[in-house]
């Protein structure tokens, strides 16, 4: 499986932006995300992020924290997500970035954590609550074993905090369209556009933006504005969820596909 950077280097080489689809594990159930992923690397998703169900979290709006509540209502845990990644990652071509908080890593031990994930097919990392002084425990033991921790910017960092943020991050570097949880929005904040074009400024880095991101006409924006890739959410995981599983997994398939046209 390629890396977080290597699939970004092969999409610039064709000139396309990255389509990075998040659902949340385990929601409807394990069955289903095992579906889903197969169904978004069918349609369009160059990566796919994968939300390990926690209790508390500090990142994720009303449907996304939702959808981990009914997840771990039905006994979802870390270990059961990177069984279903180690079952279904050698039938994907997208690099699987897990996004989890940081407790769990903890729970497990560093070092314990990246090797496991990195052996059940993971090879991306989102931690949204470690911040950037307390990185370095995670940073260098993921170099190492191959996993890319990508580090989010918020739209309030100053400019000296863009630059050390920027500069650490592995595989690309996470831009938080608003300020706030996720969830969907009826439209990107203007400020994003001088935002990446900071960002840009700084580094070389490809750069994804999300939280917020609702339809294929805001990826195109957010494409055209310079975004490297676009990252989707809420609006993924709320149609995964409506209806039958079968319904939820045609819904989910239509839209991947309507948003990698939208951005290639």
């Amino acid at each position: 499986m390629v890396s977080v950077r290597e699939r970004f280097d092969q999409l610039r080489d064709r000139n396309e932006c990255a389509l990075i689809p998040f659902i949340t594990a385990g929601d409807p159930d394990l069955a289903t995300t095992a579906e889903a992923l197969q169904v978004l690397d069918r349609n369009g998703a160059d990566m796919i992020e994968l939300g390990v169900p926690y209790s508390d979290p500090l990142a994720d709006g009303p449907i996304i924290q939702a959808a981990a509540t009914r997840a771990l209502q039905r006994g979802v845990n870390l270990a059961a997500v990177l069984k279903l990644v180690a079952e279904v990652s050698p039938k994907l071509s997208a690099p699987i970035i897990l996004f989890t908080y940081y407790n769990p890593i903890l729970n497990r031990g560093i070092e314990t954590f990246l090797k496991d994930i990195y052996a059940a097919g993971v090879r991306g990392l989102v931690v949204p609550d470690l911040p950037l002084e307390e990185m370095d425990n995670l940073l260098k033991p993921a170099a190492a074993v191959g996993v890319d921790v990508i580090l989010l910017v918020a739209p309030t960092s100053p400019e000296d905090r863009i630059r050390a943020i920027a500069e650490r991050s592995q595989g690309f570097v996470y831009l938080v369209s608003v300020t706030g949880v996720t969830g969907v929005r009826q439209q990107i904040a203007s400020r994003v556009e001088g935002l990446l074009a900071d960002l840009h400024s700084v580094t070389d880095k490809p750069i994804g933006v999300g939280f917020g991101v609702s339809e294929p006409a805001q990826a195109k924006q957010l494409k055209d504005w310079g975004a490297d890739g676009v990252i989707v959410g809420s609006a993924i995981v709320k149609r995964l969820a409506d209806g039958t599983p079968a319904a939820g997994l045609a819904a989910v398939g239509e839209f991947c596909a309507q948003l990698k046209a939208a951005i290639q």
